[in-house]
């Protein structure tokens, strides 16, 4: 039965190893589940192309043939890969696909984990992660990975490049307001049914405090990153799952991470390497970007923010 009345319709699902919920508003509950369907298919025809998860992937692919041979890889996959190589150059490396060589033994960050292991076996953990030496042919649309042993993974911008895929679909099939929020990392186009802006809480570090401060925004990406929820004490000290790909230790200091952004995969590639990089430095990073804005809370619970932010 076909009503009038305009309404937000929603539906969450389990992809790409997270929970994202789809929100459209319209007037009609076949024609808005219909678009949601179709972002959901979205969502997976990436996945199958990003997952390391399974050998037919192209990033496993890409990653199977690393210091052997160039693989080539579909325009959209290599167009991302570009961009990311951007925001490596931007960050001075803090943000770095190839991170997937990565030792993942020596960071379990379950209970068993009682030290940190030494600089040296850190560094050694770390040294097949150089953006640099992933090798790229415009005119072949190929990949090569320069040394053996050396994995990407886009575990740090695959959701926010979904969610963004997803607005794109849905916007395309005449779905002028709604919200795709990929755990966390959300876009937000139009408005509410009763016509104002969408609201969204920042998330708290203190998890099951809810959100600390909320934004009105349309037409803007919002993505978190934080060590509230992966990380592990030793001697009484916090440090995150988030690793520093120079050092390759955990960094501290840091609690969450929020970037706002007119694009759900920049905010999610600048959330991470700005916790790696430091309050300071960060923020001053931010600041010289446009159209780019951040919140940062440290290990006291301390606000920071980017000029161009007004925390109500």
């Amino acid at each position: 039965m076909r009503t009038t009345q305009v309404e937000v319709y929603k539906q969450g699902h389990r992809l790409m190893g997270n929970y994202f919920e789809i929100s459209v508003v319209d007037d009609d509950a076949n024609r808005a589940n219909h678009c949601i369907d179709k972002a959901v298919e979205e969502i997976r025809r990436i996945e199958r192309l990003l997952t390391t998860f399974n050998d037919q992937s192209q990033t496993n692919r890409i990653n199977a043939m690393a210091g052997i041979a160039p693989v080539v890889v579909d325009q959209e996959v290599f167009d991302l890969i570009v961009r990311a190589q951007r925001i490596s150059d931007i960050t001075q490396g803090a943000f770095d696909i190839t991170y997937g060589s990565i030792d993942k033994s020596l960071w379990n960050f379950d209970t068993n984990m009682k030290s940190l292991p030494s600089k040296e076996v850190a560094l050694e953990s770390v040294r097949l992660i150089n953006y640099k030496n992933v090798i790229l042919d415009p005119s072949k649309h190929s990949v090569f990975l320069k040394e053996k042993g050396m994995r990407i993974g886009f575990g740090g911008i695959g959701k926010g490049f979904a969610a963004e895929k997803a607005k794109q679909l849905l916007k395309s099939l005449g779905v002028q307001s709604g919200i795709v929020n990929a755990a966390g990392d959300l876009t937000t186009w139009g408005n509410q049914p009763n016509g104002n802006p969408w609201t969204v809480g920042i998330a708290n570090p203190q998890a099951d405090e809810g959100p600390f401060s909320y934004l009105s925004i349309s037409d803007v990406a919002v993505a978190t990153s934080g060590n509230y929820e992966k990380y592990v004490m030793i001697d009484g000290k916090k440090y995150s799952h988030t690793i520093d790909p120079k050092t390759g230790l955990p960094v501290s200091g840091i609690q969450s991470v929020t970037i706002i952004s007119p694009n759900a995969e920049l905010s999610d590639a600048m959330a991470t390497p700005i916790m790696v990089m430091g309050i300071r430095v960060g923020l001053d990073l931010i600041n010289q970007m446009r159209q780019i804005a951040c919140i940062i809370i440290d290990d006291q619970n301390k606000i920071y923010t980017s000029q161009n932010i007004n925390i109500k």
